[in-house]
């Protein structure tokens, strides 16, 4: 199972539409989004409710993974907060479920920059958790509203074979375990 992880809560994001492409270019049929739709991370709440179930169902998630694929819009010059908030929230449950996952990371925002800021915020957070993070290739897409086609297909050919590499590179890393 290949599961995908928006940084963004709009239905129709480009970073949802971003992981959408990717499970296609991937080749699955068994691709999962993420809800990360939590509550703030609150210790008081835990201690009292407990890990919340929508963290538990994104934690089996991650353990049923083959790989996840994770990506981030750029909310003043990092990763956003709600993604930020989920993998805190994953951080409390029992075990680690990111530990030797293959995750891919990729962007898409409104800007010039793609995201690459918000890419190496996502790295700095994510790495203490010991996922095999795929390095090389990266997908920063830039002035996102204009790269997708009416049916959410990446409309530019250089984007495009970027995320095609980016997707033959982690069936590689997962070929590894």
């Amino acid at each position: 199972m290949l599961l995908g992880i928006s940084g963004s809560l709009r239905r129709d994001s480009h970073n949802r539409k971003l992981i959408r492409e990717a499970g296609r270019i991937y080749g699955t049929d068994d691709f999962i989004e993420a809800d990360i739709r939590f509550p703030l991370f609150d210790a008081d709440l835990q201690a009292e409710h407990g890990i919340p179930e929508v963290v538990k169902t994104l934690v089996a998630q991650i353990e049923a993974a083959e790989a996840v694929i994770i990506s981030t819009p750029e909310y003043n010059k990092a990763l956003s907060g709600v993604l930020k908030n989920a993998l805190d929230w994953v951080s409390r449950a029992e075990g680690n479920p990111w530990r030797d996952t293959p995750v891919a990371i990729m962007s898409a925002t409104a800007g010039r920059s793609g995201g690459e800021r918000a890419q190496n915020s996502l790295r700095l957070v994510i790495s203490p958790f010991g996922p095999k993070l795929l390095t090389g290739r990266e997908v920063l897409i830039a002035q996102a509203k204009d790269q997708f086609d009416a049916d959410g297909r990446l409309s530019n050919d250089r984007y495009r074979a970027a995320l095609e590499t980016q997707m033959a590179d982690l069936k590689k890393l997962v070929g590894q375990f």
